[in-house]
């Protein structure tokens, strides 16, 4: 199976570069290309691609527009491109419903195998980069959610303690080692975590644990 994705960025030799390392890998293929945030939503809504490629700093409509406005709407992926990892853009781009990011520099293999992980929505990309990069903007002025023991309170204990350690950075198979329990059963916990709270990805989980308090940035 072919993942589709489309290349978001302003520069229009980043984009080309992009699509060379995209279609270097036989499971990949780029579909097109888009020069701000109003293109790349034109595209996802005519190409329906798994994942997009999305800069931030656009003109007209930004990425971090794009990316809310794809993700409110689609179950489309987008991955976010950055020069600068720990950046305030890309942390709004996450609660904006990004499922992760990278850096411009990224190695090809690396790319492949981020757009495959973030298309399967499976793992969250980088998981201890974004869980620092979450603490760092949560801890200068917390932002707990009026309504966070209400969205809590549909999870059970065991999914309240699974997403804990999501949001530290663990992965299923790691989780399952520390509960003694299968990879399957792990990966069912945190399935159903995510139907509960609404949200896409890991990426979301790890977000909205931040977001409800249930894990805190000085606990890290």
């Amino acid at each position: 199976m072919t993942i589709r994705v489309v290349v978001a960025d302003d520069q229009s030799l980043v984009r080309a570069g992009f699509r060379v390392l995209v279609d270097s890998a036989p499971d990949l293929r780029v579909v097109g290309e888009a020069a701000n945030g109003r293109e790349a939503l034109a595209l996802t809504r005519d190409y329906a691609p798994d994942v997009v490629l999305m800069d931030i700093r656009m003109p007209g409509m930004d990425g971090l527009a794009a990316t809310r406005e794809i993700t409110a709407s689609s179950r489309v992926r987008v991955l976010v491109l950055t020069t600068f990892e720990i950046d305030e853009y890309v942390f709004a781009a996450l609660r904006a419903g990004a499922s992760g990011f990278l850096g411009k520099g990224v190695e090809a293999t690396e790319l492949h195998e981020a757009i495959r992980i973030v298309a399967r929505g499976e793992a969250l990309l980088s998981p201890l980069a974004t869980r620092s990069l979450i603490a760092r903007f949560l801890s200068g002025s917390p932002q707990i959610t009026d309504n966070a023991g209400e969205r809590l309170a549909e999870l059970t204990e065991r999914e309240r303690e699974v997403m804990v350690m999501v949001a530290s950075g663990l992965t299923n198979d790691d989780i399952a080692d520390r509960l003694r329990i299968s990879p399957y059963t792990a990966k069912t916990h945190v399935n159903r975590a995510m139907t509960k709270l609404g949200a896409h990805d890991r990426a979301q989980l790890v977000m909205i644990a931040y977001e409800t308090g249930l894990v805190r940035p000085s606990a890290q």
